[in-house]
């Protein structure tokens, strides 16, 4: 129940700030994807499922608020969710390469199915210009903000699961 919480207000948090704050701090016109991070993190540190409930709930409020079409974004941020949810098997607390690795690659891919469906339907083939202004610094930018917020939820994770077995041992 505390993870719960705990998730339900980083998220609204996040949303706040990426909505309103790194929306005044963009660098090049382009913010760091906060969203997409809590929702990397969820799927790397917890699993597949709670991924995937990240993500869907982060892509909600997206849709919810700027989307065309709801459910989009919330049906990418729960695919996203779930393909880092897979990597939880090789999640070590002391490795932070996979975890830029794995965030970089989630990027890019929400940006090019982002890409496909809002540009290439509607005929705008300019890749090389999207992947060059929008794509590559939004990428590095979420990851230098990634590489800042890694260690609290390394250690909100911690605290919640020593929380968890506590009460869990009360039970046993």
């Amino acid at each position: 129940m505390l993870r719960k919480v705990v998730l339900t207000i980083s998220v609204l948090l996040l949303f706040m700030l990426q909505c309103t704050l790194f929306k005044v701090l963009s660098l090049a016109s382009v913010s760091p994807n906060l969203l997409l991070i809590i929702t990397f993190a969820a799927g790397f540190m917890r699993g597949k499922k709670e991924g995937m409930y990240v993500g869907l709930f982060c892509g909600l409020l997206l849709d919810l608020f700027f989307g065309k079409v709801i459910g989009f974004q919330a049906l990418l941020y729960m695919y996203i969710g779930f393909i880092n949810g897979i990597f939880n098997r090789v999640f070590y607390d002391e490795d932070v390469t996979l975890p830029i690795g794995l965030l970089c690659a989630s990027d890019f891919i929400y940006n090019f199915v982002f890409y496909v469906f809002a540009f290439l339907i509607r005929n705008r083939l300019d890749f090389g210009y999207y992947l060059i202004h929008i794509i590559l610094p939004e990428m590095l930018y979420t990851v230098i903000i990634m590489l800042i917020f890694y260690r609290p939820m390394l250690w909100a994770n911690h605290k919640i699961e020593k929380s968890e077995k506590r009460s869990a041992s009360k039970f046993d």
